[in-house]
Order: C-alpha cells, then structure tokens, then sequence
C-alpha cells in the first residue's frame, strides 16, 4: 500500500517554510507538553466550570497530555471528572462485523493481506447509541453540578457532541511519526482489547481508524470548531495553536510556494542516488522510495516564531482546500490533493522493480470503496549504463503464456525470462512514460526516476514477477498474479505504447532562453506533465490550479509570487515545490550558474469532465 508501512525512522527537518505571521499568532503558540497543560488547565480555572473535549488523530498521545492536564488542575483545586469516549464503541463482535468481515482474508489473491474494503461510516456508525446516551447523561449532570469534566479518546468531538463541549482540543499525529508508534506497541485499533500483528494493525487503519480519523478532523478544520491544535509528534514536546492561531498559520502559508517534509524507505531493489544527494544516515541499507510529496503520508514543517510546527500534509490541505487546489478540483476530489509524487531510486542496486501492474476506477470502487483510479507515470532523472523503463507488452508477446510461466513461478519458484514478453524503453534523463492503469510496467535497475501518480489514496500494486526474490528477512516476496492478470491491460503492447504514452516532447510556449513543452498528456490521465528549461527566469501562472515544481536539473532556483514578491521559495536539486492555485501568477528564478529544467505537473485541461 501507499500509506507508510515501514518508514525509515529519520526526520528530514531541511524543507522548513516561513510565511510571514502577526506577533498575536506567534505570541499565541505554546511549546512543551506542561506548558501546553498550564495554559490550557489555566483557561478551565478561569471558566469556574467547563466541558472539555480531547479528541486527536490516530496514535495521539492522549494518556501523556490528559494526565499532564488533570496534574494541573489538581494543582488549582479542582478535581475534574474524566470520561474515556472509548467506553461509547460498540463491541469487538460487532467491529468484525461492520471493519473485519469486509477485509481480504484470501491468501491466495492476497497473500500478505493488505486490501480490503474502506469503512465509510464514520465514528458515528461506530458507536452503541445506548453507551453514547449514557456518556451525554454524565456531562449534564456535571455540569448541572458546575463540575470540571474532560472528555477524551477518538471520535469525541464528532458534531452530535460538539454542543456538550465549551473547550474542544485536537491532537494531530504525522502518518510518519503514526506508523513508528505502531511499530513501537503504542496503538490498539479502535474496538480492540488486544493488539493485532504490525502489518495487519496498519490494514485496519487504512481501512476503518485513519479513514474516520481524517473525515473528523477535515469536519473540525473545515468548520472552524477548533478551540486548541496540538502537535503531538514529540513526546514531551507538544505544540499548541489557539484555533485562530491556527486559522492565520494556514491561511498565511498558502499564499507561499512551499515544499513538504519527505519521508523515506528502504526496500529490496533499493539504490543510493538519494543518499548521497540528500546526505541520508549511512545506518540505511538503501532509499528505494523517497515520498516528497505522496499527500496522505507527509508533513509540512511551518516556522512560527523560533518554533517549527509539524502539520499532516492533509491538515493543511483540507483547510485551505479551495485556496491551495482550486474550486474545481475540491468538488472534484473531495478536498483531496489529487495527485501523488515520489521518486523511486534503483541506482547501483541489486535488480529492477518487480514487473506489476495497477487497477482502474471500476475495480478500485467495487472492490475497495475507493473513489479513483491508479494511473502513474515516469520521468528518468539519472541513469547509469544500459538502464531500462519497462511499459507494455512486446507486440509478439504470448500473453497466455506469460501468466502461466508467472504462476509457475510464484507456485514452483520456477525462472521466467521475461524480456519475451514484456516491452521496454532505453532510459536517459528526460524521457517521459505515461502508465495509465492496467499497463504492465517497472522501473529497471540502475537509475532514478520521478513517479507521478493519480489520486488512488491506497496504492493497489500487483506484482506479477519479481525474479523470485527475496525480502529483507529472507523470504520469497509476495506475488498477485491473479489480480495481476485480472488488471492488466493486455492490449497495451510496443505499438500501442509508442504511439499514446511514449510521447515525444513538443514546445507549447518560449522565449530568448527559455520554453515549456509538453512531455506527457493523454485522455487517459487526468494530469499534464511538462518540462520547463531556462537559463535566467521563467513565469508561469497557476490559472485556478495548482502546480507542482520538480527540480530535475540545475542547482538551485526560487520561485516566487510576482503579486507578493515576499512569498517565495528557495528549492535545490531534486526538491518539489507546490505553488498553490492561490499564488497566482509567479516567476522561477534560476540561481545556478547554468541551465535549469523543471518538471511541472498540473491537472490537464477539462479534468473536471473525465470520468472517476
């Protein structure tokens, strides 16, 4: 899947961005956990009594901050009643059957048991009406009683009991920092007594905790409900906005071109482009996949006074929706980012990526409860000798063939030689793929490509031939050869290939040293990719959308607002760069000494029409 499954655990704190913010908005951010508490257990004591809500994203560190708050309260007197929302749920009979029934068990299609069907129905359709009842009938009679009372644990602040509440605080987690807590025995799926094995923990999250989680959390941001947001990725160091604080962070930064916080993962085909660009810890085996900017498993780093604040990419987005991506991609996607970017990096490695192939609209619905297809494309950064970009079948290829010679080897273990059957391109720096669903493909050993994919907030990956290799514990890795060959597109071969999504780059605008051609564009994509190469500047206007920059070549560049020239970024090779619909018209400046050349992605002209 895409989520981030096994982060390497380092925190690249390089991409921090600075929009400029009122004194009141810095003067307002509180740093540390007991501060955080004072300040807030201060504001209760002023209010004689109060309900106070703490709800947060899934792996919120709730137990740390709501007994750090009643120390403080007892400190001034009072004795707050607690009440654990948990207690709400309904059983764990009754999760299995609304979450765990609707999860793949088939190991056969399925082996490591990823996928499943996405639980739609939010915390409410989660609770026991009766147990809901009885927590409601606790807070009236404290507050009849002018009682202090804290209601905490996921799903509290949901909109049927945000009337109970008089101070409602969030404790936002980064997908990064979430999934090491797993990892590290810190989170029981909602409904459970008991924890789950890691990989199956992280499904059910992906499925039913996460999806509830952000669908809360984009109601409380969307609505303004906030009282307090904390950032709650440090133990002992939590950070906290005022809810107009935070309202001014986010609607300062979306006037700014601004970069996200990446994250990074080793894997078997992995290679060391990125670790030697980017300085990572030599403790890494490799980077096989560097996530800059997949929307769902990255942070954006905010600098607030002397202070930097981590927010989930999705925070940010989900509050400024129509700021960051426009009217007609919010009602479109439903406020989610559309479009993912990551770098896979098989530089100098041990072998290719496995030979796999995506799934389109129509099955990622009914099968998953997804709402998009998964298209991806290629842009070939850097190559070492004779590297290759698999995409499509060979005109010749015995396609029947080819899945039994597949099955043979995930089922016997048996070799299969498949350069028979599946087509490639000789890879060099500029060349530009376009992998709409179903289309067999891989990236080849020894180089460092730029992938850019479609909305799919999963990543169904169905690996079809991996030269029977094994994982980092020495185990035959998993192969979806039956939902392989029900996804594939058989008819995509060499000619179709060559002559839809192999395209060859045409200039659509230029100048004295500069021009923008068209590297990749097809019906099937709903994103343009393009190529921007200038030696001074270049300026460009987002139009109502956003764009995403990628410095492919080149040592250093700024892009900037020409409206609001104080809204800029400085990138360096490699970085990615959001401009959001918001900036407006906007210049890229070239700070090296030569030539730059910038990838750009933006939704392709009348994406609004296409179909899911």
């Amino acid at each position: 899947m895409s989520f981030c499954y096994n982060p390497f655990p380092y925190n690249d704190l390089r991409p921090v961005n600075r929009p400029e913010l009122s004194d009141g908005t810095i003067a307002s951010l509180t740093v540390g956990s007991v501060k955080c508490a004072v300040t807030l257990a201060k504001r209760i004591a002023s209010m004689g009594r109060a309900v106070v809500a703490i709800d947060g994203y899934t792996t919120a560190g709730f137990s740390e901050f709501v007994n750090l708050l009643i120390q403080q309260l007892h400190t001034r007197g009072i004795d707050p009643e607690i009440l654990d929302f948990d207690q709400a749920l309904k059983s764990e009979d009754e999760f299995k059957e609304l979450v765990d029934d609707k999860l793949s068990w088939d190991t056969r299609k399925d082996p490591t048991l990823l996928f499943g069907m996405i639980y739609h129905g939010g915390y409410e359709g989660l609770l026991d009406k009766e147990k809901l009842d009885g927590i409601k009938s606790r807070i009236e009679k404290a507050r009849d009683a002018s009682e202090v009372v804290i209601v905490w644990n996921y799903g509290c602040l949901i909109s049927e009991m945000r009337p109970l509440y008089d101070i409602k605080c969030w404790l936002d987690v980064a997908p990064m920092e979430g999934t090491l807590r797993i990892r590290g025995g810190r989170y029981v799926n909602l409904g459970m007594s008991k924890p789950l094995t890691t990989n199956l923990i992280i499904r059910r999250c992906y499925y039913c905790d996460y999806e509830v989680a952000v669908n809360l959390r984009k109601d409380l941001l969307q609505s303004d409900a906030l009282d307090y947001y904390i950032d709650d990725n440090r133990s002992g160091e939590a950070k906290m906005l005022t809810g107009g604080a935070l309202k001014e962070v986010m609607d300062a930064q979306v006037r700014y071109p601004f970069r996200c916080k990446p994250v990074y993962i080793e894997g078997v085909w992995g290679g060391t482009y990125t670790k030697r660009m980017r300085h990572l810890p030599q403790e890494m085996r490799n980077c096989a996949w560097v996530f800059d900017l997949i929307p769902m498993e990255v942070s954006i780093l905010v600098q607030v006074g002397e202070t930097v604040v981590e927010f989930p990419f999705c925070t940010f987005f989900m509050k400024e929706d129509k700021e960051m991506m426009g009217d007609k991609c919010v009602d479109k996607f439903h406020s989610y980012f559309p479009i993912r970017f990551n770098y896979d990096d098989s530089w100098h490695s041990s072998g290719n990526m496995s030979i796999q192939c995506h799934s389109g609209a129509k099955f990622n619905i009914e099968n998953y409860g997804e709402f998009g297809r998964q298209d991806e494309s290629y842009y070939i950064v850097a190559t070492g000798h004779d590297a290759k970009t698999f995409i499509g079948f060979r005109d010749d290829a015995d396609i029947p063939r080819f899945f039994k010679e597949i099955e043979a080897a995930d089922t016997r273990h048996e070799e299969v030689d498949y350069m028979k059957y599946v087509s490639y391109e000789e890879s060099k720096p500029g060349l530009q793929v376009m992998l709409p669903a179903g289309t067999i493909h891989s990236s080849g050993r020894d180089q460092f490509i730029l992938e850019i994919g479609s909305l799919t907030i999963g990543s169904y990956t169905y690996k079809m031939y991996d030269y029977l290799r094994l994982d980092f514990d020495g185990k035959q890795r998993p192969i979806h050869t039956a939902l392989g060959e029900e996804n594939v597109a058989q008819d995509r071969r060499t000619s179709w290939i060559r002559s839809n999504v192999v395209q060859q780059p045409r200039v659509i605008r230029s100048g004295k040293d500069w021009k923008e051609e068209i590297v990749g564009e097809h019906p099937l994509l709903y994103f343009s990719l393009r190529r921007l190469q200038f030696w001074t500047s270049i300026e460009d206007d987002t139009k109502d959308r956003f764009h995403v920059l990628v410095v492919v070549d080149g040592e250093r560049i700024r892009v900037r607002s020409v409206d609001h020239p104080e809204c800029f970024y400085d990138a360096d090779y490699l970085d990615m760069v959001v401009v959001p619909k918001s900036v407006g018209h906007y210049v890229i400046e070239n700070l090296g000494d030569g030539p730059a050349t910038v990838h750009k992605t933006l939704l392709r002209e009348g994406f609004e029409n296409d179909p899911a």
